[in-house]
């Protein structure tokens, strides 16, 4: 394969008979979550809910929503491609169509979808399409990923209402985020779990353009 051909995957997400094989054994978690204690990998409380957020290195982008209250607890992987059960190498060689995601399970009750979705808007740039920063690549690429016609529904509508938020701040870009119904998440290798707690002088590329989303609901 080329140097041309390799960069110009790295910025085009490979179709399924492109994509690598990966395995039928999935990496699992085998320890609980390293701030709060919690199984990363369920039975999750009753009522708990789950989306995919994707918004460049998931070290930083899991931080993020650790912290929140009503949030239960958190994890990074991979989602949005066509591998089974990836590696981190596999995905970044750009040949899985995976994005590095973090998967938020999440009270409703304490806490909406809708300011789970603020703070992703916010906290990245969802214009850049195949990078964040100076993260370069498909794995890095915005992505939403729900399971439920309702909040597919609301994504699009607060990308939308931040689409009109950015043009007013001054960004003309438009908005690349993924967003549709998804559930298959693969969890990363250990190592990247909460990596930001365990290494906190760690590299965070988590930056947004300084618009704010307007407020749902």
């Amino acid at each position: 394969m080329s140097f041309m051909t390799m960069l110009t995957k790295k910025f085009s997400l490979p179709g399924k008979e492109e994509a690598l094989p990966g395995r039928t054994v999935a990496i699992a978690p085998s320890e609980a979550h390293f701030v709060n204690g919690k199984s990363l990998n369920g039975p999750y409380p009753d009522g708990m809910k789950t989306v995919l957020l994707g918004m460049g290195c998931f070290w930083g982008a899991e931080r993020l929503f650790w912290q929140l209250p009503g949030v239960h607890v958190t994890a990074v992987g991979y989602a949005g491609g066509h591998t089974a059960n990836p590696t981190y190498n596999e995905t970044c060689s750009g040949r899985t169509g995976h994005t590095e995601a973090v998967l938020v399970v999440y009270d409703p009750d304490a806490i909406r979808l809708e300011d789970l979705l603020k703070v992703f808007w916010e906290s990245h740039d969802p214009t850049q399409g195949m990078r964040q920063g100076n993260d370069t690549g498909t794995q890095y690429r915005s992505a939403i990923y729900v399971n439920s016609p309702e909040h597919l529904v609301l994504a699009e509508q607060t990308r939308d209402a931040y689409q009109v938020a950015l043009n007013q701040g001054g960004v003309s870009a438009s908005i690349t985020t993924e967003i549709r119904e998804l559930d298959t998440f693969y969890f990363a290798e250990d190592y990247h779990q909460q990596y930001l707690a365990r290494n906190p002088a760690g590299y965070c590329g988590i930056g947004g353009t300084g618009v704010a989303c307007p407020a749902a609901g």
